[in-house]
């Protein structure tokens, strides 16, 4: 599919109309190409649709009360459903998450650091988001969050 360009006007010689014309063309490509896209998109919700339809027609419904119970890793249940969950696994999770991050805007840096004309800009703001989150990382050793009790 052909990318869109843009075409200069010089001002010497071109009508109103070719103007006009080269403007609806690059409008109507730019339109095209999201069509494209938007059209692979109804496909998409159209398959999988139509896949939980004949998944729904097909399959067999007979509902005993065996099937009707909450089954957990082969075990009956018994008692409540309620049970108590520590803070601290959120909070190394969150932890992980902010560092998972962190490892994702490093990539993008490294390869416009190697550009020339960007290096020491970049560098500068690698070193005070790495500041950031040093920062964020004492604070959580300071409120203990990273012993393991």
């Amino acid at each position: 599919m052909p990318e869109p360009t843009m075409v200069a006007a010089t001002g010497t010689t071109g009508t109103g109309a070719d103007t006009a014309a080269t403007g609806t063309s690059l409008a109507a490509d730019y339109f095209q190409s999201y069509s494209v896209v938007g059209l692979l998109a109804v496909v998409g919700v159209l398959f999988v649709a139509v896949a939980f339809g004949a998944g729904r027609l097909l399959r067999p419904v007979v509902p005993t009360p065996e099937k009707l119970l909450t089954y957990e890793c082969g075990v009956d249940p018994v008692g409540e459903g309620w049970a108590h969950t520590q803070v601290r696994y959120y909070v190394y999770a969150f932890l992980y998450v902010i560092f998972a991050v962190d490892s994702i805007f490093l990539f993008p840096w490294a390869t416009v650091f190697a550009a020339p004309g960007y290096g020491a800009a970049t560098l500068v703001e690698m070193f005070i988001f790495l500041g950031f989150l040093a920062v964020g990382l004492l604070y959580a050793y300071k409120k203990g969050v990273l012993t393991w009790t």
